[in-house]
């Protein structure tokens, strides 16, 4: 080209056209744009809800209730944890149908998630922690732990996922060492799951102590009900039984206390207070020993 401000020969002007012409020439194409992955530790801020989804293995059964968190809309005080949709598909390639298009699993934070979507947050800060997708139980014991001594996590939740975490890690002594709890306390936790559905649904309502639970969880399961009503009602009044009792009983003299034999006042004591031989059972072995009652069924057998 000739430079600016000087007259152009026919020579230039042709070497200027067809494969040279400046206006057809190719451009070199720009270079796509490369994802970058997240590093182990990351704080990502402000991802997508609808790439969050989460934790599939959670051991809670209920969220409880978000109003404390409807401040999420304006700020989000800390931030959750997730790993990556890749690492939890390694442990259950099976959750990839309820995973979706998701790229990361809450682990903790799965409120914090329930808030944002049903107040309307478009976005939560977390932290990549694929770390702890070595195995399920590592997985299992971060949900956990973050959730024991919660006051909105039950204490039948808590058992659950004490179990998983007995199961995934193949002893009670090593979920109790993972978890920092003595081994009792484990045992104690795994024994509410042997309650009947009312006694259950009782302990969740506040109903039944945990304690006392713990106790009928120890008696046959269909007698734990009937044993939870006679505790509930050791001394029925006597007046009650008495009405129940049929007209031949009531027209019957009674003998003086003073004059009846151990055996009658006891058989007397069974008759006022009515009760069948399943309540009966369950008094004796929450009154008697194991040799008590060893005795007892000796002499039963005996009569």
């Amino acid at each position: 080209m000739p430079p600016k401000g000087g007259r152009a020969n026919f020579a230039s002007l042709v070497g200027a056209v067809g494969d040279n012409s400046p206006v057809d020439r190719k451009r070199t194409p720009a270079p796509e744009k490369t994802t970058i992955e997240p590093l182990e530790g990351q704080l990502l801020a402000d991802v997508p809800v609808d790439q969050l989804i989460a934790n599939p293995r959670n051991p809670r059964d209920e969220l409880g209730d978000l109003s404390d968190l409807a401040t999420i809309t304006d700020r989000q005080l800390q931030p959750g944890t997730v790993v990556s949709r890749t690492a939890w598909l390694k442990l259950w390639p099976e959750d990839e149908d309820e995973i979706g298009t998701a790229q990361f699993i809450v682990v903790n934070g799965n409120r914090r998630l329930a808030a944002a979507q049903k107040y309307g947050r478009p976005g939560l800060d977390v932290v990549l922690r694929d770390s702890i997708a070595v195995d399920k139980g590592e997985i299992l014991w971060a949900a956990t732990s973050e959730n024991i001594d919660r006051r909105d996590f039950d204490v039948l939740e808590e058992a659950k996922a004490v179990e998983l975490m007995v199961s995934e890690f193949g002893s009670a002594d090593a979920a109790a060492k993972k978890l920092g709890r003595s081994k009792g306390w484990v045992s104690q936790r795994r024994a509410l799951l042997k309650l009947a559905p009312e006694l259950q649904a009782a302990l969740r309502a506040g109903d039944l102590a945990v304690r006392q639970a713990r106790s009928l969880a120890r008696v046959p399961l269909e007698e734990q009900v009937l044993a939870w009503e006679a505790a509930q009602n050791p001394e029925s009044e006597p007046e009650v039984a008495e009405a129940e009792s049929s007209e031949t009983e009531e027209s019957q003299p009674k003998e003086p206390a003073s004059k009846l034999e151990p055996v009658d006042k006891v058989a007397q004591a069974l008759k006022r207070l009515g009760a069948d031989p399943d309540v009966l059972a369950a008094a004796v072995r929450k009154h008697f020993t194991d040799d008590e009652r060893r005795k007892l069924i000796d002499a039963l057998e005996l009569r």
